[in-house]
This record gives structure tokens, sequence and C-alpha cells, in this order.
């Protein structure tokens, strides 16, 4: 792993999170690193695992592979997290004893021109997690009618007016075509708060990508998934990086549905695969936000397999 690639959020935290923190012996059985990145809380989970412990760490983005750690123990799966179940039963990798995602975009990402994340750098408009997958935003900006903009911008960036941008945008590319981040910046200058500007245009950028990957639906797969993963017992922690993922990992984990509808038996006792152990998301200290910043919007939740089964 290469502090360059992407610098691991929390890293003790989802230790801890994930019952391997401290002086914890050596763990036996399987973990799942979903977001496997630059290895960083992959290396670290591998230090506290038997020799018998093995993880499995998903990555969708090839330049992943870059990264995969010469160990035994470990295997680098090149896929959606939302496959895990058809891999990992096919490879003997169930139940697990632990599953941890680290949702969002890496450094690595954001720092890449060509790969279409960043405000700051000019390049192709593409947003893909898996450029070798799908329909880059540059295309969907293209072909997008205003009612089907309107609908993401509202539902992943939470706009207002989420028509206005919608019809900017149509009116712009009627007559210039929109294929990089800094000609979609400049497509939306006029409609820029004041002051904001940069808050306003991470909330486009953000709702582009949620939609072209599916990041949302991805995510409630990859919760559906791990009430039959996970063993009785076996740990949750889910990093999210904004309010609609974070909704999400809380209301799930509370209720093992995304509408937070808490079921309860005669007895008043809560019916759900899973039992959250913190109140609030844990966040980053001060210390480590100073020297990773992106940790500042961090937000961990975690949570314990139950013996109830839906």
């Amino acid at each position: 792993m290469t502090a360059s690639y992407h610098v691991p959020v929390m890293l003790n935290a989802s230790l801890e999170a994930l019952n391997l923190g401290g002086d914890v012996e050596a763990q036996d059985g399987n973990w799942m690193d979903a977001t496997f990145g630059g290895g960083g809380h992959s290396q670290a989970i591998l230090h506290r695992l038997s020799s018998s412990g093995r993880l499995f760490g998903f990555d969708q983005d090839p330049d992943a592979a870059n990264n995969a750690l010469n160990d035994g123990r470990f295997t680098l799966v090149a896929a959606n997290f939302r496959y895990a179940p058809q891999f990992l039963r096919a490879h003997g990798g169930l139940p697990l004893s632990g599953l941890l995602a680290d949702l969002g975009v890496s450094s690595h990402q954001f720092d890449t021109a060509e790969r279409g994340f960043s405000l700051r750098h000019d390049g192709p408009l593409d947003m893909r997690m898996n450029p070798a997958i799908g329909e880059p935003a540059s295309e969907w900006i293209a072909s997008a009618d205003v009612p089907t903009m309107t609908q993401v911008f509202r539902r992943y960036g939470e706009f207002n007016r989420p028509d206005k941008l919608a019809h900017r945008i149509a009116a712009v590319r009627s007559e210039t075509p929109i294929k990089t981040t800094h000609d979609l910046i400049r497509a939306l200058s006029s409609s820029a708060p004041r002051g904001k500007e940069n808050k306003f245009y991470a909330r486009v950028f953000q709702a582009i990508r949620i939609h072209i990957n599916d990041e949302l639906g991805a995510l409630e797969d990859l919760l559906t998934h791990a009430t039959g993963m996970l063993k009785p017992g076996g740990r949750l922690a889910v990093m999210s990086y904004h309010s609609l993922e974070d909704r999400l990992v809380k209301h799930f984990m509370r209720s093992g549905n995304f509408d937070d509808n808490v079921k309860r038996d005669m007895k008043g006792q809560i019916q759900a695969p899973f039992h959250p152990l913190v109140r609030k998301a844990i966040v980053a200290d001060e210390a480590e936000t100073n020297k990773n910043p992106r940790a500042r919007s961090a937000r961990l939740r975690v949570a314990e397999r139950t013996d109830w089964t839906p």
C-alpha cells in the first residue's frame, strides 16, 4: 500500500469496530474488506489474523490491483462488493466473522484527472468506478432528458431547485458539448451561489457520480447480503461520507430495513438481524483530520449480527 494512493481513514477505530483492536489474540475465520483501494485497512486486518484466517478484498477499480498484498491468506476480488455472496460462496469464504466497508471515492481516484471525479483537475467527465463498465458521465450528460436530470439532482444532490440545474445543462449542451469536468463547472457557473461555489459543484458531481455508479443501490445490496454472510456475533463496520449513505447504514443497522421500520415481538424485543454497538457515528479526531482532511466527513457505524433471521 502506498500512502499516495489512499490513506486509510480511522484505521484504529475500524479495527476496534471489527473486534480486532488492542491486544486481541490472532483471529481465525473469514473476513472481508469491501473496499480494498490502497490496501491500508486490509494490511492492518491481516496483521491481526492467525495463519488460518482469511481475508477477501473487493474493489471494482482496476487500479486497485496494483496494491494487491503478497500474503497467502489474502484474495483480491476485482468486482463490485454487491456481488460478494456469489464469490465467497464459491470459494468457501462464508460465513464471515467481520466485514468492513469504507465507502466513497479514494484519494487516488480524486487525484487522477483522467477519472473525472475532481473539481480541481480538468479531465474527461467519466466518474465511473470501473472505467471499463457502464456509461461515462459525459455521455449521460449529453443524452439524459430534463426530468431524468432533475430527479438525479433532487435525490442524490438534495438540491431545492434541481430543475433549474437540469434546464441549465440542457441549454448549454445544445450549443457546446460538455465533455470535461471543467466544461461542467463552466456550464453551471452562473447557477453557483457566491462564496459557496465549491460546495455547490461538489454536490453536483456527487449526484452524477452516485447515479453513474448506482452507489446507493450497491450499498443496499451489500447491507442486505451482510445478513446472510455474517455469522452470529460477526461485526459489520461501515464508513460513509455523506448523509445519503449514512442514513441507509443507520436505518439498516437499527431495523434491518431501509425504511427504519423497527419490528418487535410480543415481549417488545426488537427483531432485527443486527444490533448497533454505537448510538452515534464514530468520527475522526482532530489529529487525524489535520493529517488527512478526507477523514473529516467520515462517519463510522458498527453493528453485531444477532441470532435473529428474517
